[in-house]
């Protein structure tokens, strides 16, 4: 990455350019990333392939001032990460469903950024999640704006982490490249089964809560309080992409699939 789309995808998410690689910078870039670039799964509804190439996802992000699913912003802020000095692997996750049991492997791609001898677990493709970077190595609970996070190991050498008491995912702490996941990717925007082809999502952290458009539904959660609204017509849509998450579209996406 050049230092014209650092500076790009830096004024992107509202943050100045870190002095150093340090702990207190990668903090504030992920609280700004994730206040700033939406997850989303618009692309799938609008008949606009995912393409886990590096330069279409800066682009997607910082060019097209879009969002996107884990392993496109994941994959985004890795390479801003790197461009930035800091070290950086990709690691497979595999979400924990109602049932209990885990999704397969590469169901989710989150970060590790090594700093001098700590480890930190960084993830803003995850929805509702720690807005700050965790302690890898840490096995004891951990506060976050979001609330507390616990990392527990498994007897296979993966490593569970708890959000507020409830298991989120299961980490695999083998390194990966984003290409191990694209046929994932590919499944998750293809599959009448996916959870990304059966709802269409946007979503932003707030000050106080969370503000997420489904279809017609405006959901603002304040303070732990949920409020919904149905909103009027396609207009009402569209404004409310522009407004609340700086996304300009031409067209609404379609419905979601129901599952066959």
């Amino acid at each position: 990455m050049d230092d014209a789309t650092v500076a790009a995808y830096l004024s992107r998410i509202g943050s100045a350019r870190p002095e150093r690689p340090g702990a207190d910078e990668l903090a504030t870039l992920q609280q700004n990333h994730l206040a700033s670039v939406p997850f989303e799964n618009l692309s799938i509804h609008l008949g606009e392939p995912i393409t886990l190439d590096v330069d279409a996802l800066v682009d997607k992000v910082v060019g097209r001032r879009r969002g996107g699913f884990c392993y496109e912003l994941n994959g985004a802020f890795a390479a801003l990460l790197s461009a930035l000095g800091y070290s950086v692997t990709m690691h497979s996750a595999r979400p924990f469903i109602p049932d209990g049991s885990v999704g397969p492997p590469f169901d989710h791609l989150a970060l590790r950024v090594d700093l001098d001898d700590e480890a930190f677990l960084v993830d803003v493709g995850f929805g509702r999640f720690a807005r700050r970077p965790i302690r890898l190595e840490s096995r004891v609970e951990q506060q976050d704006p979001e609330g507390v996070v616990l990392l527990v190991d498994t007897a296979d050498g993966d490593v569970d982490v708890l959000l507020d008491g409830q298991p989120q995912y299961r980490l695999e702490l083998r390194p990966r490249q984003l290409a191990d996941c694209v046929p994932t990717c590919w499944w998750q925007q293809t599959s009448p089964a996916s959870h990304f082809t059966q709802s269409l999502t946007c979503s932003l952290p707030t000050s106080d809560g969370r503000v997420t458009l489904s279809g017609d539904r405006l959901i603002r959660t304040v303070n732990g309080e949920r409020h919904e609204q149905t909103l009027a017509g396609d207009g009402d849509v569209l404004a409310a992409y522009r407004e609340h998450f700086g996304i300009s579209l031409d067209r609404l996406p379609s419905a979601p699939r129901a599952r066959s």
